[in-house]
């Protein structure tokens, strides 16, 4: 009963404190979640005070999370996370040094911030991922993630000790519902089939889900995955994700390997690990990605075949929606491990109908020149690549890299053999604002027998000037290239 009376009050406010909410549909709601007790102090960033408040309302304070970001200089930036209903207004103070302009990033979103006395002001009306950047800096900078409130997360069980430590100890997954609630959760957390995994959004999860040839399972989080790497769908079907949030994952942080039938909804992450790819697919078919934000220090997004003990072909894989960040590496990358044929595995591999639509890149470096490409695709180890589309993708800056690269590879580095090919691609409407400084996008095939076919680029810009043709330090068309249109 009293916790009916604080939800009740709460909601009278306008705020509703890491729990279940019911709202007119167009009531304001606010929804925080209040680090776990006592290690408030442990992963705490204080570059920056970070409020919220539905309009007019009281502000609530954040939890502002440090995580590190770029491989190559290890620093310290801050993340927060809420839920909300109908519009919020955010308050961001800097606490460290003067502050002369504030920007909030992606720029599609339109989002301006007033400056006053160090602190920026915005509102959002709908859930945003998004980048708050003082004076230009990227490295310190501040990520806000959000959501709406879920009607369908349950509340905390009156008989569960809150910010309780869960070392040691293995909640029941025999049940057809496990619940997460507020807490530091350590432990070995195997899935099974026909399960939904409810994670609060006061849990922090420092062991990684294992879903190992399961089916039919739900993961909705509100919550924190620190420290974790290695959550993946292994040869599994109708898996999903939905609402996870990765800090300081040393390698690869949501995966899937050799499964069909994979959701992932809203994950964000912020990865500043040696491989800490993103969102990595090994031979999987039907992936489809939706409304993320994916920071790392590695591959945001790739699609791959055979590696380690996946085998097969990879089809039918989407991405949407979202907002990718690579401090080092692609964005996105598509084919460079796969099965080059022998006795015992004698099938070469295919990659084929992969969509990407409605994409900001915010960041794309890559010091590596045979590795470069906010798009990449380098067919090796006999993939052939073909039926890719890029459909809305707008690139805020290169600090060093290219827009794209199209190459037919045999790499020492990763390699047994070339690829097979790569076949009909279509970038379209793909801008990359001019800022930074990118080298000259590349097609290139490896052999008379190993080529580049088939390349339409349909209002492909770089700092607003449409790519027509080949041109010196923009484009450089290569040899074993058949049928480069350009509209």
């Amino acid at each position: 009963m009293i916790r009916k009376l604080v939800v009740l009050t709460a909601y009278a406010l306008g705020v509703v404190a890491g729990g279940h909410a019911m709202a007119a549909p167009d009531a304001s709601l606010v929804q925080v979640f209040p680090f776990p007790q006592p290690y408030r102090y442990t992963h705490h960033n204080d570059d920056f005070t970070v409020r919220v408040r539905v309009p007019g309302g009281v502000w609530q304070d954040l939890y502002e999370y440090r995580a590190t970001v770029d491989l190559d200089t290890k620093q310290d930036a801050s993340m927060v996370y809420f839920n909300f209903d109908g519009k919020v207004e955010v308050a961001v103070q800097k606490n460290n040094g003067d502050a002369s302009r504030v920007t909030v990033r992606p720029d599609s979103k339109g989002i301006k911030a007033s400056l006053k006395d160090g602190v920026a002001y915005f509102t959002l009306d709908k859930p945003q991922n998004l980048s708050v950047e003082f004076d230009g800096d990227k490295l310190h900078n501040l990520h806000i993630f959000t959501h709406a409130i879920r009607k369908d997360m349950p509340a905390v069980p009156a008989d569960l000790t809150p910010y309780q430590v869960t070392e040691g100890k293995t909640p029941d997954f025999s049940q057809k519902e496990v619940f997460f609630g507020p807490g530091i959760h350590k432990g070995t957390y195997r899935i099974r089939s026909n399960s939904t995994i409810y994670i609060h959004g006061s849990a922090v999860l420092t062991s990684p889900l294992i879903l190992d040839r399961v089916e039919n399972v739900k993961i909705i989080s509100d919550g924190l995955f620190n420290g974790v790497s290695g959550v993946k769908a292994r040869d599994s079907r109708n898996v999903l994700f939905d609402g996870l949030i990765f800090i300081n994952q040393p390698h690869g942080t949501l995966g899937c390997t050799a499964s069909q039938d994979v959701e992932v909804r809203s994950i964000r992450t912020l990865g500043g690990g040696k491989w800490s790819d993103g969102l990595p697919n090994y031979s999987c078919e039907r992936v489809n990605i939706s409304d993320s934000f994916i920071r790392t220090s590695d591959d945001c997004v790739t699609v791959y075949n055979h590696r380690g003990d996946a085998w097969g072909s990879s089809r039918d894989i989407t991405l949407r929606d979202s907002t990718l960040w690579s401090d080092v590496g692609h964005v996105i990358m598509i084919g460079m491990h796969g099965n080059t044929p022998s006795p015992a595995h004698p099938e070469a591999e295919v990659i084929e109908r992969i969509r990407f639509s409605n994409i900001d890149v915010l960041e794309h470096d890559e010091d590596e020149p045979d590795y470069e490409g906010v798009i990449g695709i380098m067919a090796g180890d006999d993939n052939l690549v073909r039926d890719v589309v890029v459909d809305g993708m707008r690139v805020e800056n290169i600090q060093e890299g290219k827009l794209f690269s199209f190459l037919v590879v045999n790499t020492a580095k990763y390699n047994t053999s070339p690829g097979r090919g790569i076949e009909n691609i279509t970038l379209r409407n793909v801008s990359h604002s001019g800022k930074g400084s990118p080298s000259a996008s590349r097609i290139a095939g490896h052999d008379a027998g190993r080529r580049v076919r088939n390349i339409v680029l349909d209002n492909v810009t770089v700092g607003g000037k449409r790519l027509t043709g080949a041109e010196s330090n923009v484009l450089d068309i290569g040899s074993h290239v058949d049928g480069v249109s350009f509209k």
